[in-house]
């Protein structure tokens, strides 16, 4: 026979209400009492029943998540850690995919959840698609700069993007370099954007020169073909590169031509993705915490929609971690031309 909410109350120790609120994730549950009725849930293999849920509280339990449609490594890993936040927390999730063709993509994304009815709305991810406006009464969280989004329940989450490529390239300045250059992501992202914001402000508090960065696409390809321009750079001695797959590209562009890596360049990227730690030689890399993000974010917004006005709309941030490996060293005293 299939448990019941009676029975999880009966051996976690407290009423059938007090069950109820933790399945539906409403606030004011001690965290103790919380974890005993989900721990009791769990040993009975009990689950509640969503149709009822639904009908008992008014919400859908689904939350919908807009997400540029890519394989890159950072939105898709992203989205693969929203989607384990909320289910954590009792909620389905409903993935809708942008594309940076369609200026409009975000707003009909939006239109095509609400009409499915979920209970918030997760942005990850921007492109400038220009002005937004979410005219909405659902709570809305983004992930990553939007500053064209105008929302009435919004919550802000890892808008300090630039720190990446700020920590980076000070770590590049603190063993010594001083002509540092950068390979940028595209220009219609908001990531690429604050990540070379990030460098700028390095070099110039350091008051070091700056150049023009190679502007890439995200691919390893890309990063080949910036490796190649930067390798004829004989003044550079180090390169802060937007994302894993580039810099990946880039270590091959500079094995092919002789440049060695660190003994006459150093490099950096970021993301952290599962190969890097396997190059030859290990990528130094700025760490992108997506679980810690993704918990936080997805936990003010449940919070926000079971109880309205009670989130915070700002999560507080702390600085990515740069993961030092083998791709980086004191500047040369003269690279090997």
């Amino acid at each position: 026979m299939r448990p019941a909410s009676t029975d999880v109350a009966r051996l976690a120790g407290v009423s059938q209400k007090t069950v109820s609120r933790v399945m539906n994730n409403e606030p004011y549950v001690r965290d103790e009492v919380r974890e005993r009725v989900l721990q009791a849930a769990r040993q009975l293999g009990y689950r509640p029943n969503g149709a009822a849920r639904s009908l008992t509280s008014g919400r859908s339990n689904r939350l919908g998540v807009i997400s540029l449609g890519t394989r890159l490594y950072g939105p898709m890993t992203m989205v693969v850690a929203i989607e384990r936040s909320a289910r954590r927390l009792g909620y389905s999730v409903s993935i809708a995919h942008t594309s940076e063709d369609d200026e409009h993509s975000i707003a009909d994304a939006i239109d095509g959840l609400i009409e499915q009815g979920v209970d918030g709305i997760v942005l990850s991810e921007a492109v400038d698609e220009g002005p937004i406006g979410v005219g909405v009464d659902v709570p809305v969280l983004t992930i990553g700069r939007f500053p064209g989004l105008v929302a009435g329940r919004r919550i802000r989450s890892a808008e300090k993007a630039d720190r990446g490529g700020y920590i980076a390239t000070r770590h590049l300045i603190e063993l010594g370099h001083q002509e540092i250059r950068h390979v940028s992501g595209p220009e219609e992202w908001w990531a690429s954007r604050d990540r070379a914001e990030g460098w700028r402000t390095a070099l110039t508090e350091a008051g070091l020169p700056l150049s023009d960065p190679v502007a890439g696409d995200w691919s390893c390809e890309s990063g080949y073909q910036a490796g190649v321009r930067l390798a004829a750079d004989k003044d550079m001695t180090a390169v802060f590169v937007a994302n894993d797959d580039m810099a990946i590209g880039v270590l091959r562009a500079f094995g092919d031509l002789g440049v060695r890596v660190p003994d006459d360049v150093s490099v950096v990227g970021t993301d952290d993705v599962p190969a890097a730690r396997y190059l030859r030689p290990a990528l130094t890399t700025v760490a992108l915490d997506f679980d810690v993000v993704a918990t936080e974010g997805i936990g003010l917004l449940v919070a926000e929609i079971t109880d309205p006005g009670s989130a915070e709309t700002t999560l507080h941030e702390v600085d990515p971690p740069l993961v030092v490996r083998e791709s980086t060293a004191a500047r040369p005293h003269r690279r090997r031309r």
